[in-house]
């Protein structure tokens, strides 16, 4: 394939080679490998549910540790646009009119709106009334003030700085909630809390402009002080989309075309950071004040339960450094990879040498760790956890989306559908050795774990590349956890609707 040289400015801008490109290509032809189920993970088989007892014993060592100096850091997926939100209202201000029923619904949601002060304040500003604009159906008005420039311009904002939740003293968006909740246990011994929103790069002196508001009303109310990073996407890690034959997309101004590789572009945010424990949780799941308490307490006990496996494999893993390992420990120590870190060894480990069985494990040991909360399936859509087979005829714990399996077989269809949990994106990552040094952690993702969708261009087709997914490629590598958390523990809001169950409701 030969680019020209504006096809060569073209990638050099996006931060990216020639060779890369081509690279990038050849996954296209290449097609998607997709995983292979074993069987879905379910409690004692892959999940484990903590008795009520180890709740607090698990919560308290989590707190002992911040005592100690260990480094905590919450990671927020914070690049969501808000205009998938409102779908639905943007159907109705494309109408001239909406009929009673629509008429009737519109006006009894937008009052529980947590935006609704705002809202008042904008339209008020412009010497115009919101009751009066309800009363005479003028909709489109109201909705141009929601979802434009004209007012609040939700629908060009990132989630983060959508109102979500109302109280007495005032309503506070999505990364609002998210500093409170990182002040409740995320915070050190020094009262410094880390926080990072990813974002995209449009938003970014937004999101800048909005944190330097509110910032020290944050901090003097909870005792803390906030270490906010606003990384954004590198560009480097967008990915050239081509058409149906697998050849280089172009604009109708013949320019190649980029797209955004995807939440695993954020593994290079991710990595570096200089955390120890990193907390990582999605923009939109959050709750107000009256329900976190079931959310705090649940960080801490898996933080908890990391750092109780982190203890136990780091200590073999400097028995091994020393080869102070026999047989009988080293039997012991295979146990505990099996029981409890569901480590499943391969068929031929037994018949290696005493040292080359220490190496096989000291390998396995000495990677990430990641403790994921996993709920009960309730039908939600979105990835669960699994057993994979693995080519060395092990099985591996897991977090796959629908995308990754073969859709044609009914037999892994049926593994899917089994599913009893649903991955609600919670979780706590261990990101250091056993010498407190920090992974890279692009040494430990699944390169095969890339996706291919069909998307459209002003009409015309397209295939998009998106990278291994952030909790599921990206950490195919890493030793992996699923704990059971309560359903409370997760209340995402995808669409305008979602905002009005009673979960997020004063």
């Amino acid at each position: 394939m030969i680019f020209t040289e504006a096809d060569v400015r073209r990638i050099e801008k996006e931060g990216l080679t020639c060779e890369q490109v081509l690279a990038q290509i050849d996954l296209f032809k290449r097609g998607v490998c997709p995983v292979s189920l074993n069987r879905p993970c379910t409690v004692n088989d892959g999940i484990v549910t903590l008795p009520e007892e180890d709740l607090a014993k698990m919560a308290a060592l989590y707190e002992e540790e911040l005592r100690t100096g260990r480094r905590v850091l919450k990671f927020v997926p914070a690049s969501g646009a808000a205009s998938r939100m409102f779908r639905d209202w943007y159907i109705y201000l494309g109408k001239e009119s909406l009929d009673a029923r629509q008429s009737e619904e519109f006006a009894k949601e937008l009052k529980r709106c947590a935006f609704l002060s705002d809202l008042r304040d904008v339209i008020l500003r412009d010497g115009e009334d919101l009751e009066k604009m309800l009363e005479e159906q003028r909709h489109g008005d109201i909705l141009a003030y929601i979802l434009t420039s004209k007012g609040l311009n939700y629908g060009n904002l990132p989630k983060a700085l959508l109102k979500f939740h109302a109280y007495s003293e005032g309503s506070r968006s999505a990364l609002e909630e998210h500093l409170v909740e990182a002040a409740l246990y995320a915070q050190d011994a020094l009262h410094i809390c880390r926080v990072h929103f990813t974002l995209s790069e449009e938003h970014q002196n937004d999101v800048a402009d909005y944190l330097s508001a509110i910032i020290k009303d944050y901090e003097r109310n909870y005792g803390v002080a906030f270490d906010i990073a606003l990384p954004t996407q590198k560009l480097s890690t967008n990915t050239i989309a081509v058409d149906l034959d697998n050849r280089p997309f172009r604009d109708q101004k013949g320019e190649l075309v980029f797209r955004p590789g995807g939440h695993g572009t954020l593994l290079d945010n991710l990595n570096g950071t200089g955390g120890d424990i990193v907390y990582l949780k999605n923009i939109d799941n959050i709750v107000p004040d009256r329900l976190k308490p079931v959310t705090v307490l649940y960080k801490k006990v898996l933080g908890g339960y990391l750092i109780s496996l982190q203890n136990e494999i780091f200590r073999y893993l400097r028995h091994l450094d020393k080869a102070e390992l026999d047989e009988k420990t080293l039997q012991e120590l295979k146990l505990f990879c099996e029981k409890r870190l569901h480590l499943v060894m391969p068929p031929w480990f037994e018949d290696l040498p005493l040292a080359e069985k220490c190496s096989f494990i000291c390998k396995r040991l000495n990677r990430p760790i990641r403790v994921c909360g996993m709920v009960k399936n309730q039908g939600e859509p979105g990835g669960g956890p699994f057993w994979v087979n693995e080519e060395d005829g092990t099985q591996s714990l897991q977090i796959i989306e629908e995308s990754q399996i073969d859709s044609g077989s009914a037999e892994q269809t049926a593994i899917w559908s089994s599913a009893t949990h649903f991955n609600p994106v919670d979780l706590v990552c261990g990101v250091r050795n056993y010498r407190s040094y920090e992974f890279d952690l692009h040494d430990f993702v699944n390169r095969d774990a890339y996706s291919i969708s069909q998307k459209s261009e002003k009409g015309r087709d397209l295939k998009a590349l998106e990278l291994p997914g952030l909790w599921n490629g990206s950490m195919a590598f890493w030793i992996t956890l699923f704990v059971e958390v309560p359903i409370g523990t997760f209340n995402p809001v995808k669409t305008i609707h979602d905002l009005l169950r009673p979960q997020h409701l004063p």
